[in-house]
């Protein structure tokens, strides 16, 4: 977690507004280069960011299922870093490279996120920033 308030310079607009920010970091090498964080918490809501599936090693999993898991995992670990759990979650955007790519990442929502029903959406895109990547998942919750 980086407290509000710190890091680069700011140009003075980035906080306006928001009184309470809580910055989540999952170590991801791209947070620091393109200047975001995995998850925000802002009041009740938590906002988790584009995740990709990318594992300590470097390497990610061939499969789009897998990938999904992945993602997945790596959500949940910084909903429960901001105070939430899956059971939270409101909305899912899962971004896939083909759309044969959607019954296999679909399963892993449903098996995980079936109970909660979040509103969902599923883009099939050109490509993600990484080119192993076949899947890329955002999610936001509200908290209780």
């Amino acid at each position: 977690m980086v407290p509000a308030g710190t890091g680069p310079p700011a140009s003075g607009c980035e906080d306006a507004g928001v009184a309470d920010r809580q910055r989540i970091s999952s170590g991801s090498p791209f947070e620091p280069t393109i200047g975001f964080s995995r998850a925000l918490r802002v009041g009740d809501r938590v906002y988790v960011s584009g995740t990709g599936p990318v594992v300590p090693s470097g390497a990610c999993p061939d499969d789009a299922g897998a990938q999904a898991r992945r993602c997945f995992e790596i959500i949940e670990a910084a909903l429960a870093e901001a105070g939430a759990a899956l059971s939270d979650v409101v909305r899912t955007r899962m971004y896939i490279t083909a759309a044969a790519h959607a019954p296999a990442v679909g399963a892993v929502h449903g098996e995980l996120l079936g109970h909660v029903r979040p509103a969902a959406t599923v883009v099939v895109v050109a490509a993600l920033l990484d080119p192993a990547w076949k899947v890329e998942v955002e999610a936001e919750a509200v908290l209780p």
